[in-house]
């Protein structure tokens, strides 16, 4: 039988600093949760509970409207790293 790992149990970042909300103007804050191309990363990979990922869902989504974040990546960057 294979055994299981057993792996350090993530915590909040956001529950740690005792956050009521989280501001979409934050940007160093929010790009914990950002992976390399921008995207959202899920909550089993940043240890959010679920209160805090729906409001980093929400500021994240709000700063991208106000253009404070990309909504995606410099396409020829991207691209080139699967061509190898």
């Amino acid at each position: 039988m294979a055994e299981k790992r057993k792996y350090a149990k993530k915590h909040c970042k956001y529950s740690e600093l005792k956050l009521e909300y989280i501001d979409y103007k934050d940007v160093k804050l929010l790009k914990h949760t950002l992976s390399e191309r921008y995207k959202i990363m899920p909550r089993r990979l940043t240890g959010n509970s679920k209160d805090a990922q729906d409001m980093v869902g929400l500021a994240i989504k709000r700063a991208r409207h106000m253009a404070l974040i990309p909504y995606i990546v410099d396409r020829k960057n991207a691209v080139s790293a699967f061509q190898d």
